[in-house]
């Protein structure tokens, strides 16, 4: 295994996976996607909290250019086109597994939070034609 396990891939300290401090997604929707995903579930934390990192400073063009589901004071989720996580990946350098495993766990959390939001056939029909994005905030939500 080596010395992979002590950093996220591009040299910073692996996160200890407990919270929206290092990404957004956790309880459910991370134990369902690390069953399901294609990568081992110890790199599943690290993976995520790269997204994080990149996804957390551009959240306010996600407040202008997507629509925003849900807004929790640590985290807003988000509806997107179907391919996005194509370009989050290429900007990562992530392979495709690593790319299907965080769309899984991201899709997975945002599952959660709309099926309150409306209907649960509306919601599951949104999903069918777009993905979903949840950004961890640290706390701070824009405001409705």
């Amino acid at each position: 295994m080596g010395g992979d396990e002590e950093t996220d891939g591009a040299g910073r300290d692996a996160p200890d996976g407990d919270g929206p401090g290092d990404y957004p997604i956790g309880g459910p929707a991370l134990v369902k996607t690390a069953a399901l995903a294609s990568v081992p579930a110890e790199r599943l934390p690290a993976l995520l909290a790269r997204v994080q990192a990149d996804l957390g400073p551009r959240i306010d063009d996600y407040r202008r250019r997507y629509e925003r589901i849900a807004a929790e004071p640590d985290r807003e989720t988000f509806l997107v086109e179907p391919d996005h996580w194509e370009g989050i990946a290429e900007r990562l350098g992530l392979s495709n597994r690593e790319r299907d495993a965080v769309a899984r766990a991201h899709e997975t959390a945002v599952e959660r939070a709309g099926s309150g939001r409306t209907s649960r056939e509306e919601f599951e029909t949104a999903l069918e034609i777009r993905s979903g994005v949840v950004i961890g905030t640290s706390g701070e939500r824009a405001e409705d």
